[in-house]
């Protein structure tokens, strides 16, 4: 796919034109939008088609320069060049403050190899609508050390508070991945036995959250697959399934996953106030099992009320995707966010739940053996469905609050790897990830 443009009258008047295999495509008597051409890349020519938008010859909007290098967008899509960007306040949609994210890296290395999901992250954009109550992120230093920047860009007071209000985003994100990728060599990349090289979109805000996240992560998923590296993709939008073609063509490199915590809606959307429903997630994961894709899912946080009919119900709408790997971890009492989870479920009504957070955040060796039950309890239930796998994420702390034998399965537990296949080769998997306990009277002797 080729973009190309010729100037008219002036060098400022300018047509445009895509074209795929010397066909026309689409031409434009005027500059087009971002969401244009990103939308063109998607609908026309081959799945790993992608538009180069660094010196195309397209214009910024605000100041008429030529756009060679970084560029970012307005929400109505026209084109801005960085020193525009950067002087953009911030636009209000609907109560979520919008404008563009400054950062310059990129491709992350990341400590989720240690949970055998990745060893680098690409995040699309930082902040995210959804606004999960439980989320890490904020406490992260990729938000909680960029006070200045966030109140700049997006006027943040709170970066946790304030959680779900604000999203800056990185539109020229595959071009720049793109330059990364040729100019380095891959053997430099960080690669761990559990992270396998792969690289996980997106760690810090959902990558399919609305259309112009979408657009950033297709440009950004087509670079990785060209570039023969394994890709793992996280959401809970149903959006997803607008690329099921390019995943197609990744083949066995690439798995997409969603998190479904539970099936209780009312509950999970007052802890994911602004997140899809659970079934539309589960509905998405079905569609791409159905297209050949491969899938897994996530388990994460579990909620302290659930059980083992509510774990059962659970498992069994993950086996009718075919044969899945879920990843499981129990809700762990720390930080602001969980003191949220705590207010919020009071909130709405489902004192129950509200009641179990206080107990494990007063009571820490409650919390403990809640936890190691939950863990014990899924594993035992996943033996149920052949062709299903649980990978849990036992705990640091949890870990560390046990001691002889189970912390010793607990650390395999933790140590193991997925048992997905990436590519042609399977990994080596163990018997580590299994029930902590076969009946409850050895359970409690363990604990």
């Amino acid at each position: 796919m080729e973009f190309s443009w010729e100037t008219g009258d002036s060098w400022f008047e300018r047509t445009y034109a895509v074209s795929h295999n010397d066909e026309a495509i689409e031409t434009f008597d005027s500059q087009p939008t971002l969401d244009e051409l990103r939308e063109i890349e998607r609908q026309h020519g081959d799945p790993t088609d992608r538009l180069d938008l660094w010196q195309a010859g397209l214009l910024c909007t605000n100041c008429n320069t030529e756009i060679n290098d970084r560029f970012a967008a307005t929400p109505a899509g026209d084109l801005h060049c960085w020193e525009c960007a950067m002087g953009t306040d911030h636009t209000d949609q609907h109560g979520l403050r919008v404008n563009t994210d400054p950062t310059k890296t990129v491709l992350s290395e990341s400590y989720l190899h240690t949970k055998s999901l990745c060893d680098h992250v690409i995040n699309v954009a930082t902040g995210c609508r959804h606004g999960c109550e439980f989320c890490y992120v904020p406490t992260t230093p990729a938000i909680g050390n960029r006070h200045k920047m966030l109140a700049d860009q997006a006027d943040v007071d709170d970066p946790q508070g304030d959680w779900g209000s604000y999203l800056l985003y990185r539109d020229d994100l595959p071009e720049r991945l793109a330059r990364i990728l040729e100019d380095r060599d891959s053997s430099d990349r960080k690669q761990t036995d559990r992270g396998r090289g792969v690289v996980m979109l997106s760690s810090g805000t959902d990558c399919y959250q609305d259309r112009r996240t979408a657009q950033i992560t297709r440009g950004a998923v087509t670079e990785l697959i060209t570039h023969d590296i394994p890709v793992r993709i996280l959401t809970r939008s149903p959006a997803v399934v607008r690329d099921i073609d390019l995943f197609q063509a990744a083949g066995d490199r690439l798995t997409v996953g969603s998190s479904i915590p539970s099936f209780e809606a009312p509950l999970v959307n007052a802890i994911e106030p602004n997140a899809p429903p659970p079934i539309k997630r589960w509905e998405a994961l079905d569609r791409l099992q159905q297209a050949g894709v491969p899938v897994f899912a996530s388990m994460s946080p579990t909620y302290p009320t659930m059980d083992e009919d509510d774990f059962h119900e659970l498992l069994s709408y993950f086996r009718a995707l075919g044969e899945i790997v879920v990843f499981h971890e129990p809700i762990n009492p720390r930080g602001k966010n969980f003191q949220q989870c705590l207010e919020v479920a009071s909130d709405a009504g489902y004192e129950d739940v509200a009641k179990e957070l206080r107990r494990m955040r007063d009571d820490r060796q409650y919390w403990v053996e809640y936890a190691l039950e939950q863990l014990n309890t899924v594993q035992q239930v996943a033996t149920r469905f052949d062709g299903l796998q649980v990978h849990s994420w036992p705990d640091d702390e949890l870990i560390r609050s046990t001691s002889g034998q189970l912390r010793s399965q607990l650390e395999a537990m933790q140590q193991a790897v997925s048992p997905e296949s990436f590519g042609p080769t399977k990994p080596d998997t163990s018997a580590a990830q299994s029930e902590l306990a076969e009946d409850h009277k050895t359970f409690q002797q363990l604990i």
